[in-house]
């Protein structure tokens, strides 16, 4: 990074449900972000907060039986205090209950009312109040169900005003293609350049029939449409329309939004948009990380065939994990723009192999040969040292030294994964370090204390490098072991790339408890799986009297679904229809057929043509948008919105094979 400013935001997080692991995890992130640029001197703010407004939370407080504030007080108050007892430091936390948001958002409004892209008509749509988002009608009279909550949508038709989005059309994918870090990961991104490309319609941005809202600015008639305000809050918390915070011209467009990809198109195309129809600069930068599964599966508080829900509890976490182990576990575990699977097991067996066996055991043999044969003062490599053992400390000096470009390159990308991977390979070459030369054998023989301190003065320098570069992923264990090590100050303020190899003075080291200690596997899983008890199943239905079902199909069964290798000739969006793509598909006959697929949130269309896919031909040919489609491809249903990833081919297959 060139520019000395930081700047990174969660979503302001809707209270109609309690905090959850995806809460949690985007926190994290953002904070293990916070403490990396603060350490290396970035002038840096980090934003979390709430979203409290929409007729999602009236009917939450109606059905609860308080006010809203007073509901969305006590829900806002949950969130802080969970954010706080995992360690979460946010430098400000906005609500958009807050006046000065409500000054700032009625600003923007004026802005882009008074530049000409806010007019008032009327809406008629289906409306899904989880979302806030309306959806497209697929049969016509028909509510259509929401995707993502699984539950009709509801019919609305009032005078609404509206943003003129369809004016951006050309300015957002000139934006995208000047500034393709943008929008992040690369499929995102493409996402986006999708959406824009096949149709952007003007967008409804008020209500009548919603009254916890912020009043439109001279017509309070109407409240903003819940994302208007929301998204303002990016702003608004810098000071923008009000004078209660500072620091909008200091950080804007300086900042890194952190989002789950659910929420992407707010945050790709109608935050953008907004912005520039404000005559203001569009965000640095957007990424979108993945979903949480846990056991491959979608997480869910619904109980499953067994009565158990797979949703992980954040009581259940704190009550048996530290917070270094749960933040290490989620950094380490969701890849860069990738779903993660989050299970208490894996959890375990993380901590008990990298964290344990690994970096605390590290600590634990380098701290304890000192102690015992230096009498706890860190030894330095002397002049009389032998050259192989000085030709291995400076060969794992030159490793640091490497090792430090890619780690510092893996977090300016945010792959916060690969950059512990990274730490994590020197941590494994100073354990075998240690286990090629066993330290520990030379402790009694004088004419070897040369070699000795040599080694050990490796492994505590090693040690001094991880620990800072390490803090911003596990702060409590890594301020620890710095003071175990008699370092001045903490390794929160010292940036990994003013490190370098050196001599220690008068550092003497110090005993403590393990950074890390070992995880009873069994202990704690029993723990688990008593205090969250299968939920009642109602009463089994009686059987009929016929032969017990087994759920197993038979050959004949399956021989019944005809499986062919297709080949994507063509894929196009379908007019009209945000979801559908029409793909023309060889599967081996005269003439190609015509597929329509549901994937078009998921799939540019150009990065289909020429794909190996498996379809099912078989099937009878159904009309959609007046569109007749003759098969069905194939796809996985992964992550927590159930995201299709196309079945394809490791191996060539002509076109027409059938699957067997």
């Amino acid at each position: 990074m060139t520019d000395r400013r930081f700047y990174v935001t969660t979503p302001i997080y809707y209270v109609n449900a309690r905090p959850h692991l995806g809460h949690l995890y985007t926190t994290l992130l953002a904070d293990a972000l916070a403490r990396h640029y603060r350490q290396r001197g970035f002038d840096t703010f980090f934003l979390t907060g709430t979203d409290e407004h929409g007729l999602n939370i009236e009917r939450a407080a109606a059905a609860a039986g308080r006010p809203v504030k007073e509901h969305v007080d006590a829900i806002v108050a949950e969130f802080k205090a969970t954010f706080a007892a995992f360690g979460l430091e946010p430098d400000d936390w906005i609500r958009t209950t807050d006046a000065a948001h409500i000054q700032g958002a009625q600003a923007l409004w004026r802005r882009v009312r008074d530049r000409g892209y806010i007019y008032k008509g009327h809406y008629a749509g289906w409306y899904c109040s989880s979302c806030n988002e309306f959806k497209d009608e697929v049969i016509p009279g028909e509510a259509p169900v929401c995707e993502i909550h699984l539950r009709p949508t509801e019919r609305v038709a009032e005078e609404s005003y509206f943003f003129k989005l369809s004016a951006f059309r050309d300015r957002l994918l000139d934006f995208y293609e000047a500034q393709p870090e943008a929008i992040q990961p690369d499929a995102r991104r493409n996402e986006a350049v999708s959406f824009v490309s096949a149709s952007l319609r003007d967008l409804s941005i008020s209500r009548i029939s919603v009254k916890w809202g912020i009043p439109v600015p001279d017509d309070p008639a109407h409240t903003m449409y819940v994302w208007f305000d929301a998204l303002s809050n990016y702003i608004t918390a810098l000071g923008f329309g009000n004078d209660a915070r500072t620091g909008f011209d200091r950080f804007w467009p300086h900042v890194l939004h952190l989002v789950g990809k659910d929420i992407l198109r707010f945050h790709a195309v109608y935050w953008p948009a907004f912005l520039m129809a404000a005559d203001l600069p569009p965000p640095r930068r957007v990424f979108s990380h993945g979903m949480w599964l846990s056991g491959g599966r979608k997480m869910s508080k619904t109980p499953d065939a067994s009565g158990r829900s797979n949703a992980i509890d954040l009581g259940v976490l704190r009550r048996h994990f530290s917070n270094d182990v749960a933040r290490y576990f989620c950094l380490r575990e969701m890849a860069y723009g990738q779903d993660g699977d989050f299970t208490y097991e894996a959890l375990i067996d993380r901590a008990n192999g990298d964290l344990a066996s690994g970096f605390g055991n590290l600590a634990s043999r380098t701290l304890t040969l000192i102690r015992k044969a230096f009498d706890g003062v860190v030894p330095n490599v002397p002049p009389d040292a032998p050259p192989d053992a000085r030709e291995a400390a400076a060969a794992i000096a030159e490793r640091f030294t490497v090792q430090r470009a890619v780690f510092l390159a893996h977090i300016e990308r945010l792959a916060l994964s690969r950059a512990l991977e990274a730490a994590w390979e020197l941590i494994a070459l100073l354990d075998k370090h240690l286990s090629d030369t066993a330290p520990w054998k030379l402790t009694g023989s004088p004419e070897a204390r040369p070699r000795l301190a040599t080694i050990l003065h490796t492994a505590a320098e090693g040690l001094r490098h991880l620990t800072v570069w390490l803090y911003p992923f596990l702060p409590e264990a890594t301020t620890a072991l710095w003071s175990r090590l008699g370092l001045p100050g903490q390794p929160a303020r010292v940036a990994p790339e003013s490190l370098s190899w050196q001599r220690f003075k008068s550092a003497v080291v110090s005993d403590g408890p393990a950074l890390f200690p070992r995880l009873d596997k069994t202990t704690i899983m029993n723990d688990i799986e008593a205090t969250t008890q299968p939920v009642a199943a109602p009463p089994a239905s009686p059987a009929p009297a016929a032969a017990p079902e087994t759920g197993y199909i038979t050959i004949d069964d399956f021989a019944k679904v005809e499986l062919r290798v297709g080949q994507v000739l063509e894929a196009e969006r379908v007019p009209k229809a945000d979801k559908l793509l029409r793909l023309q598909v060889d599967v081996g006959e005269a003439t190609p057929r015509q597929i329509l697929a549901g994937i078009a949130q998921y799939y540019a269309p150009e990065t289909l043509i020429g794909r190996k896919i498996v379809v099912a031909t078989n099937l009878a040919p159904r009309k959609l948008r007046g569109l007749e489609s003759n098969g069905m491809l194939l796809a996985a249903s992964v992550g927590e919105q159930g995201r299709p990833v196309i079945a394809t081919f490791t191996e060539d297959a002509p076109n027409g094979a059938r699957l067997k």
